[in-house]
């Protein structure tokens, strides 16, 4: 019988924390992710799903949608990334799989991302040293793809003034952790 114990992508027990100058980064492994992808002759069918799930228009392309516990953020024309609790949505995908039926493809994707935090005044000085986007011009409900540290990486605009999500690949955590925390010294 194996005796494992669960891990962050960080590699600890527990989510790892940092804050510096005002700002927080917190290491959150507490999402469930699965894709929603539309299958080709169904695309109406899978957004008039994607609408019921979230209780409104589904995300269009730079926006997400917060909805409780349910929220999705605009992958490309047609795909979405669905997050929920994971301590309530262990079984996202599959709940996915059985609302969406054949109008789309959906794939488990929890493993696959880590997700940072980041709270606190400043972070517009923060992401100007790690990304290419306008950060000032972001507005809750936005998000973006961009590359962080060489990194293909989303990030959402939580709050006007105190809260973004980053989700950047799991298996570059270290990498992805480390640049924030860098820029974090380094702006603030």
């Amino acid at each position: 019988m194996h005796d494992l114990a669960p891990l962050t992508a960080l590699g600890g027990t527990k989510p790892r924390a940092d804050a510096h100058g005002g700002v927080t980064l917190t290491e959150n492994p507490c999402l469930a992710l699965a894709s929603v992808a539309a299958r080709r002759g169904h695309e109406p069918a899978c957004r008039t799903h994607m609408d019921d799930l979230l209780e409104g228009p589904a995300p269009g392309p730079g926006t997400f949608r917060l909805h409780d516990p349910e929220e999705a953020f605009w992958m490309g024309p047609d795909q979405w990334m669905v997050a929920a609790p994971y301590a309530s949505h262990e079984d996202l995908a599959d709940r996915l799989k059985a609302r969406f039926s054949a109008t789309a493809s959906i794939t488990e994707q929890s493993d696959a991302w880590v997700c940072f935090d980041l709270h606190g005044e400043g972070l517009e000085a923060v992401m100007e040293l790690c990304c290419n986007i306008d950060i000032a011009a972001m507005k809750p409900g936005d998000a973006t793809r961009t590359a962080i540290h060489h990194l293909g990486s989303f990030v959402l605009r939580r709050d006007p003034a105190s809260h973004l999500r980053i989700l950047g690949p799991r298996a570059s955590a270290q990498s992805l952790h480390h640049a924030l925390l860098t820029a974090m010294q380094a702006a603030l």
